[in-house]
């Protein structure tokens, strides 16, 4: 299929990707990076179209990812359930793995213009792996469609997901970028409640075939209204050793990388622990996964809000060390009332830190122009981490409960916390008051 091919011009952006020594210097840490402003349209009807377009895209990656704990649940307990909780998570754990991997890869690809092949690509695979998950019976038929072909789907509408708007707006960005965010927040709380509200009723094969609707439907809609208005001068590069002679990239990758380990627990095992505890009918232990999905959304902007007052090191810190003691809090919950708090705080500070931990690869970038590669294998490490992570805690909950993968869980995000405050040290002194 013949691409169109959108004027390249030589402003750089805040996603040009290419190191290079003469580029601009980034402000100060304090600082918000913002792309050049000329020739941005920052506003207008077509601008704004792309938002939508782009709130369509997370609601069908992260959107979709954040919902697997329902099936995670209703395969354990239903269709797989001769599998243990760590096989069942290996399905949710390719998905999202290559949601972030292939997100990486196909960045290149986006720069040389094959916006539109990637929104096809993407949305086919999606839809296609949907309807033909409806139609599987076995463990291997559903990886195969929900794990790889859906999960490949998601990796192609990443970095259009990501790195689009910033070709349309400057001094908006922020507004724009969270609106667009949100639809991995609505996606992540329609997909379960309508899974769990139809399969009952009409059985998991057109269940699964209604989701498979819905993302045909709402993936039209970035099909048809976004456009590519400018594309980067130069293409971006994969992996480079500059950056990992910086301390404070480092122990920031480490941080991300081992809070990632455990930060998916309780999305993809909520549900299953409050059925088994006895504290809800599996009917009603399947809207945990909404409740903590709606608290993930609202932490994606609340704590974003304080970032620019206190700093993105302070409050991600914070976000983080309070996610472990929550994470710790799911052990002592006995009841259906104290189950939803903990989901729904796990899931507000969880989304706070989430949301921050890919920011800082701007405030850690020297210039703008390795903005692009520094997060690109930041991504790929989270996405090695999403993949291991929760069928680890699925294995411990095999052998020793609930209890060990909840502090397996918090552990992690103590030592990301511990990292995450050294990369700080590194990047900005000890001084604790410090807007950093």
């Amino acid at each position: 299929m013949a691409e169109e091919k959108a004027v390249v011009v030589s402003l750089p952006d805040a996603n040009t990707p290419v190191e290079q020594d003469t580029a601009t210097p980034l402000p100060p840490a304090s600082a918000s990076p913002a792309a050049p402003t000329a020739g941005i349209p920052n506003g207008g009807l077509q601008a704004w179209l792309q938002v939508f377009g782009a709130h369509f895209l997370w609601w069908n990656t992260w959107g979709i990812a954040y919902a697997y704990g329902a099936w995670q649940s209703y395969y354990t307990v239903g269709l797989l359930h001769e599998r243990s909780p760590s096989d069942i998570a290996w399905i949710g754990s390719v998905q999202s793995f290559l949601l972030l991997f292939i997100g990486v890869l196909t960045g290149p690809v986006y720069d040389e213009g094959y916006f539109h092949t990637l929104l096809i690509v993407g949305s086919g695979l999606i839809v296609f792996g949907m309807f033909m998950t409806s139609i599987a019976t076995q463990y291997w038929q559903i990886m195969l469609a929900q794990g790889l072909c859906t999960g490949l789907g998601m990796g192609c509408l990443f970095t259009p997901a990501v790195a689009h708007l910033s070709t349309y707006f400057s001094t908006k960005m922020p507004t724009a970028a969270g609106l667009a965010a949100l639809g991995s927040g609505i996606g992540g709380v329609l997909v379960p409640v309508v899974f769990h509200r139809l399969q009952p009723r009409i059985g998991f094969p057109w269940a699964t075939r209604v989701i498979a609707f819905l993302c045909l439907g709402t993936l039209a809609v970035p099909v048809l209204v976004m456009r590519v208005r400018v594309l980067p001068p130069q293409r971006r590069k994969i992996f480079t050793l500059s950056p990992w002679k910086d301390p404070a990239y480092s122990l920031w990758f480490l941080g991300a990388f081992i809070t990632f380990l455990g930060t998916w627990t309780p999305f993809f095992y909520v549900s299953l622990y409050a059925f088994e505890l006895g504290a809800a009918s599996e009917a009603t232990a399947f809207y945990l996964v909404a409740i903590i999905t709606a608290g993930n959304a609202f932490g994606r902007v609340v704590p974003n809000l304080m970032a620019q007052r206190f700093g993105m090191y302070n409050i991600l810190i914070l976000c983080t060390i309070i996610t472990a003691g929550v994470t710790f809090a799911f052990i002592g919950t006995k009841t259906l009332a104290s189950i939803i708090v903990v989901s729904f705080l796990y899931g507000f500070f969880s989304g706070g830190l989430i949301s921050l931990l890919p920011l800082l690869a701007v405030q850690l970038s020297p210039i703008r122009a390795v903005i692009g590669n520094r997060m690109g294998m930041a991504f790929a490490g989270a996405a090695m981490a999403v993949l291991i992570g929760p069928p680890t805690t699925g294995n411990l909950l095999d052998n020793h409960g609930f209890n060990a993968a909840f502090a397996f869980a918090g552990v992690s995000a103590i030592v990301g916390a511990l990292s995450l405050t050294a990369s700080r040290v590194c990047h900005g002194g000890w001084k604790i008051m410090m807007k950093m």
